[in-house]
């Protein structure tokens, strides 16, 4: 759930997290480190650095790519 976005920017938000977490899964050592966890039905990202005017795809990047820090911690 991403709160504070305009909802007409879901579809290009999720785009650009889409784009990235491919990215992110592609070298398999993510997927091994979230699978090491077990069932984690979800994850929490404290927060994603917006860059003022940032293009929401970009949000969605920057939302993936928190996602691949919480699972590297």
């Amino acid at each position: 759930m991403l709160k504070g976005f305009r909802p007409e920017d879901r579809h290009a938000i999720a785009a650009g997290l889409q784009q990235e977490l491919v990215r992110v899964f592609a070298d398999g050592e993510a997927a091994s480190l979230l699978q090491a966890r077990g069932d984690v039905p979800r994850l929490r990202v404290n927060g994603v650095p917006v860059e003022p005017a940032a293009k929401p795809q970009r949000i969605g990047q920057s939302a993936a790519q928190g996602i691949d820090r919480e699972i590297r911690k």
